[in-house]
């Protein structure tokens, strides 16, 4: 993969946890955050598509992602996640569900540069320690 391609899905998984938090706060949709996003991006079309799958996985498959973080985020219910981690995990496990052709150390090492760059000093490592977990019930003998 070039850094180009990096680059850009990278760029794409930050509009995404951008879109996963605008409708975490603000209670909208997920398509409705979406469509009052896309207009200001310059995405091609491979970011687009990765967005729109990730999304499709977190409106049609939500609990499912949040049971899984749930599970792995022992004694911290989601609600007390801060909504720039809690939107950083559900983009990743829906990426980790949607995507199975993108190796999960891709998907757990761009979680975890976007906690870092947007969260607290201790959301890399949250982070990293739930979505471990949750890539090894998901892909198991992958990591």
């Amino acid at each position: 993969m070039t850094r180009a391609v990096e680059g850009e899905r990278r760029r794409a998984r930050e509009v995404l946890f951008r879109v996963a938090y605008q409708a975490d706060v603000t209670g909208d949709s997920y398509a409705d955050a979406w469509s009052a996003r896309r207009a200001e991006e310059r995405l091609g079309t491979g970011q687009i598509q990765l967005i729109e799958d990730v999304l499709g996985v977190l409106a049609c498959r939500g609990r499912e992602v949040d049971a899984a973080l749930e599970g792995a985020a022992e004694n911290w219910p989601l609600a007390r996640l801060s909504a720039t981690d809690r939107s950083v995990m559900r983009a990743a496990v829906a990426e980790l569900m949607s995507r199975p052709e993108t190796p999960a150390r891709v998907v757990l090492d761009e979680a975890i540069e976007i906690a870092k760059r947007y969260g607290s000093e201790e959301s890399g490592r949250f982070v990293n320690g739930v979505l471990d977990r949750v890539a090894r019930a998901l892909r198991p003998g992958e990591l």
